[in-house]
């Protein structure tokens, strides 16, 4: 009986061994697919962030050619008109002192031969 009883503690340590290593394997193959599903995870989140990223560009690339487009419009167009006609009243100012400054001097001479 002794015997029967050591051959069984043998044969149930030998299927323990295998049991033990079967789990052991079994946690190794599961760690494997729980770095793999980190990695894919990570990956996702990788290429979220940068579709995030390329979307705020294009926001920002978008803008700026709105605000090229509306300087484009600004310069050939009403600023343009806006340049020419302050240049003009310059002109026209100018023209006006200089009108202004000749009527002194007659003024001042004219009184300076009446006294």
């Amino acid at each position: 009986m002794r015997e029967t009883t050591e051959r069984v503690e043998v044969n149930v340590s030998i299927v323990m061994g295998k049991e033990v290593q079967r789990i052991g394997s079994d946690i190794t193959m599961w760690n494997q697919w729980v770095r793999k599903l980190r990695y894919w995870v990570l990956n996702l989140v990788t290429i979220q962030k940068e579709e995030k990223m390329k979307q705020e560009l294009q926001r920002t690339w978008e803008r700026l050619r709105v605000a090229e487009e509306a300087e484009e419009r600004l310069c050939s167009g009403e600023l343009g008109r806006a340049i020419d006609q302050a240049r003009a009243y310059r002109s026209r100012i100018f023209s006006l002192m200089d009108q202004l400054s000749a009527a002194q001097k007659l003024l001042s001479s004219s009184d300076s031969l009446s006294q």
